[in-house]
């Protein structure tokens, strides 16, 4: 311990041992103490020495602390003694390198430490990072530290938490990726935010911001572990934009988790966490005196909002980020912010920029911000109030550009709002007492401040972006330009103005209007050539040899020229295609021309206006380029080129071309269209067949119900006629069973009796039906036969088919009336068993024998007579069944004919074909014998006609005739 007293206090006899010294012996202590006490105070001693003997320190003691942390977790004293020592030497932050001048009693002497200067603090960073090469050399450290932030002690953990955010600093990639392979790494770091000691939590805050810099696997981790609605609990908890560093600790983390992350920003949106935006921007009435705090947290709010709906994320995303904006309120409370008073110049301008964005490309948000009205008398729209500031040069650059941003984004692929700007230049609707939009692009297009002619060119050509209806209407605007003179179309006066050599910036933003208004309108191009100057002053402009100032006008001027050649419709005989194109070879040579239009996209300028659509230039002086025009250049310099190269008869072979592709493309449109009618048939009739398919279900589904409930009554019927079989088989058994039939009323049997009798009627008059019928039958078979020989059936088969029709509805009526029979048999045997019951109570039980047997009798008759109906029933339905397979013989018999009939139609068309074949033979075998005939005729052999050998016969017959008779 007098050692360390000699260290640590007032200075001992003799000569002082060096830093490097002292840290040696402390090191040797750390490793060869036994007790805890001594390597407690020799760690301690080293933590002291630690920020002045950082080299040697983390040279000599890096080890030794290492094998701290893993062999005395027991206590937390040396660990957070080792933590702190370990920070001390792998911290690189300024605020603990810098310190006053200092006396360090160690070698006798005072030695001076100024603050170190710009190659010191190099040298440290650089200290700092091999320091940590070393510590995260074996991956086991931090995992050892990460292990470490789980205790609670304070002196631990916040030490911890310091020491790996010194690492992340130092070496954020490698430290990133151990933390990402180690299991639960990042969910212990998620633990911090819970802490409910502030200093471990803010500073934890500041340990997941280096952790989740540009690696989107982590932010994603970090996003899943609950890190949106903590962060916002936190920001709420702060006083939201009110609130203090922890807030902007809070949103910077935000950005980090969602910029360039779809990921997570679908996973923020999803979580309805923007509707918990809103509340950061309301802002009240009195807005003077904002701290310093509160302007960066609102701005950093602000930038959290813009990363929701950047033009960089994917459309649809930033659709629907624009859509939750809008329902919530967001976007209303933004255009209060933007319309309220005594709001910072910096936080306005974010908050222009912010909201163009949030209606950009989305109809529903432009539509809203085209009805928003600032809180002026009388009333102005919010596009109008800007566009003042847009064009006013007292108002700051960045506000101006904001401006013009979210002028562009209140236009993009917005036909509603362009046709809305563009009314308010139009004659018919031009108002004197208000100020319009149009007036104040007027206004700007034509002042005396190239920054306002370039804003107001540039905002006039969105106004025409992708829109022919627009750029006719726009030929319509007339400009008073002094008293006494004509009107002249805006056309003209932009060209007016560009003749006379205003500055670069003027003249490039009206080029560039120029190109966009004239870009695929033939109209727009003809009004231009109208006017004779404007192609010799373009023509002037690119052959001349000018500055490197002037040399972008000169490509813009080329690029003009290219669209007034390649949108030409040959209306004006002076300026056609080809006479343009032989202009451009005499007067400044095809190989010029390509060189002059290549400088636009070789300027510096270009290409950092083409990377992204917002406005964001460091000075006005370099503000040339629209985002929008460079797209527009970079579709249009090959097209010009090719034009320019091409002859007037390839031209011809293209326009031929592109003419058979529309025809084409106009057949392939007739084509989709009748399939897509098709298509809606064949979805119809799908329908039709689905809906028909369980109508089929239904029916069979009610078939088989109505099946099973037939044979349940089938059932009770057999269980009904066992159950009277046997009651009948008691009552003639038992003789006091016998006397309940005394009273059976004779009117019933003899009713009984009749319908027998009226059954076997209908039943020998069917029996008569079926004669006939079979009788017909063999008639129409024998008619059949007769008239397949002599192939004329067609009408016989017809009236055959009727009969059979007939026969069988007769054949089905009858199996009705069968039936019905049927059933009032059962219904009379019931009606018997029920008053056979009733007479049986009410008799007195003293008949004689003689009636008993009578009545017995009676009943015996009555059961035979009902046998024999049910005999003739059975016999009746045979018959039917006989009559059945009759009527199938005789329509197989039909459909017989019907089929050699047809045979012999196509064997007596094949005939007459055949014959035809024949006489057409015949007639060319007699054009040849004639031909034949002829020719010898012509070589003078005599031939003999037809017609004289038949009139030779005749005579030779009328000679034999003669002489028969003689004789």
């Amino acid at each position: 311990m007098n050692f360390f007293r000699g260290v640590m206090g007032g200075q001992a006899a003799g000569p002082q041992p060096s830093g490097a010294d002292t840290i040696q012996k402390l090191c040797d202590r750390v490793a060869s103490s036994t007790l805890l006490e001594d390597r407690r105070d020799a760690v301690r001693a080293l933590k002291s020495l630690s920020k002045k003997y950082r080299m040697e320190v983390g040279t000599q003691a890096m080890d030794h602390l290492i094998n701290i942390l893993q062999t005395d977790r027991s206590d937390s004293e040396i660990l957070g003694y080792a933590l702190d020592t370990l920070y001390n030497i792998i911290c690189n932050d300024e605020e603990e390198e810098q310190d006053a001048v200092t006396s360090i009693p160690l070698s006798g002497k005072h030695k001076n430490v100024s603050i170190p200067d710009e190659n010191s603090q190099k040298q440290a960073d650089d200290l700092g990072a091999q320091f940590t090469d070393t510590f995260i050399q074996d991956p086991e450290h931090v995992t050892l530290l990460l292990t470490l932030l789980e205790e609670f002690d304070f002196h631990v953990r916040w030490p911890g938490v310091k020491l790996l955010t010194a690492l992340l600093k130092n070496q954020g990639v490698q430290v990133q990726g151990i933390i990402l392979v180690s299991p639960m790494g990042v969910s212990r770091l998620m633990d911090l935010l819970a802490d409910s000691r502030e200093v471990i939590r803010n500073d934890g805050l500041l340990l997941l911001q280096q952790l989740t810099k540009s690696n989107a696997a982590i932010q994603k981790i970090v996003a899943f572990e609950n890190a949106f609605e903590r962060l916002l609990d936190i920001i709420t908890e702060e006083g939201s934009s009110d609130g203090g560093i922890v807030v902007e600790d809070c949103l910077l983390l935000l950005l980090n988790l969602l910029k360039n992350n779809s990921s997570n920003q679908n996973f923020f949106k999803e979580g309805s966490y923007i509707q918990r935006m809103k509340p950061w921007f309301e802002v009240g009435d009195d807005n003077s005196g904002w701290s310093a705090q509160k302007v960066t947290n609102l701005h950093l709010m602000l930038q959290l909002v813009r990363v929701m709906v950047s033009p960089v994320n994917s459309p649809g995303a930033t659709a629907s980020c624009q859509k939750s904006m809008y329902q919530c309120g967001l976007l209303q409370q933004l255009c209060t912010i933007l319309m309220a008073t005594g709001v910072p110049a910096d936080i306005l301008t974010e908050t222009i920029n912010t909201v163009s964005e949030v209606i950009r490309g989305s109809q529903v948000n432009q539509d809203y911000f085209a009805s928003v009205n600032a809180p002026s008398n009388p009333p102005r729209p919010a596009i109008v109030v800007l566009l003042m500031s847009m064009v006013n040069e007292r108002q700051p650059f960045v506000l101006r550009c904001a401006v013009l941003y979210c002028f562009q984004c209140f236009l993009y692929k917005n036909q509603k709002g362009q046709g809305e700007i563009v009314a308010t230049l139009l004659p018919s609707t031009i108002d004197a007492n208000s100020i319009s939009a149009g007036q104040l692009l007027c206004g700007g297009l034509f002042s005396a401040d190239s920054l306002s002619n370039w804003c107001a060119a540039v905002a006039l050509a969105h106004a025409l972006q992708d829109n022919l209806t627009q750029k006719e209407q726009l030929l319509r605007v007339q400009l008073a330009t002094s008293l006494g003179k004509p009107p002249v179309s805006l056309l003209q006066q932009c060209t007016n103005i560009l003749s006379q050599g205003s500055k670069v910036q003027t003249r490039v933003g009206l080029l560039m209007l120029l190109c966009t208004w004239i870009n695929n309108c033939p109209i727009a191009v003809t009004h231009f050539l109208h006017n004779q100057e404007n192609v010799p002053f373009l023509t002037a402009q690119i052959s001349e040899n000018l500055g490197e100032d002037e040399r972008l006008v000169q490509g813009l001027c080329a690029l003009l020229l290219g669209i007034c050649i390649y949108y030409n419709d040959n209306s004006l005989e002076n300026y056609t295609k080809e006479k343009l194109k032989q202009l451009i070879e005499k007067r400044i040579g095809k190989e010029n021309f390509v060189e002059k239009l290549g400088f636009i996209t070789k300027h510096e300028l270009y290409s950092r206006a083409a990377q992204k659509p917002q406005p964001v230039f460091p000075s006005p002086e370099q503000m040339l380029f629209d985002h929008e025009f460079t797209k527009l250049v970079k579709e249009l310099e090959g097209v010009i080129t090719k034009a320019v190269h091409k002859s007037s008869e390839e031209e011809k072979k293209e326009e031929e071309v592109k003419k058979t592709l529309e025809q084409h493309d106009n057949i392939v449109t007739q084509y989709k269209e009748l399939i897509r009618e098709q298509d809606a048939q064949i979805q119809e009739l799908k329908e039709q067949v689905e809906s028909v398919s369980s109508q089929n279900e239904q029916m069979q589904t009610t078939i088989t119900q109505q099946l099973s409930q037939i044979q349940q009554h089938k059932d009770q019927y057999n269980i009904l006629k066992l159950k009277l079989g046997k009651e009948n088989q008691s009552q003639s058994n038992s003789q006091g069973d016998s006397s309940q039939m005394n009273g059976l009323q004779t009117e019933e049997l003899t009713q009984l009796r009749e319908e027998v009798e009226e059954l076997r009627k209908q039943h020998a008059l069917l029996q008569t039906q079926l004669c006939d019928k079979d009788s017909l039958i063999n008639t129409l078979r024998s008619e059949v036969t007769q008239t397949s020989e002599e192939t004329a059936s067609g009408s016989d088969n017809t009236e055959l088919l009727k009969d059979m029709e007939a026969l069988n509805s007769q054949i089905h009526s009858q199996s009705t009336e069968i039936s019905q029979l049927k059933m009032e048999r059962q219904d009379l045997l019931r009606r018997l068993e029920a008053e056979s019951s009733d007479t049986g109570l009410s008799s007195d039980g003293s008949l004689d024998s003689t009636k008993m047997a009578d009545l017995e009798s009676r009943l015996a008759a009555q059961t035979s007579e009902t046998e024999k109906l049910k005999d003739e029933a059975s016999s009746l339905s045979k018959g039917r069944a006989e009559l059945e397979q009759q009527l199938a013989s005789a329509t197989s018999t039909v459909a017989i004919l019907q089929t050699e009939k047809a045979k012999l139609q196509t064997e007596l068309q094949e005939s007459k074909k055949e014959q035809d074949d024949l006489l057409m033979l015949l007639a060319d075998q007699d054009q040849k014998i004639h031909s034949l005939k002829q020719k010898l005729k012509d070589l003078g052999e005599t031939v003999e006609d037809e017609d004289d050998l038949d009139a030779k016969e005749l005579t030779d017959e009328d000679d034999e005739e003669d002489e028969e008779d003689e004789d």
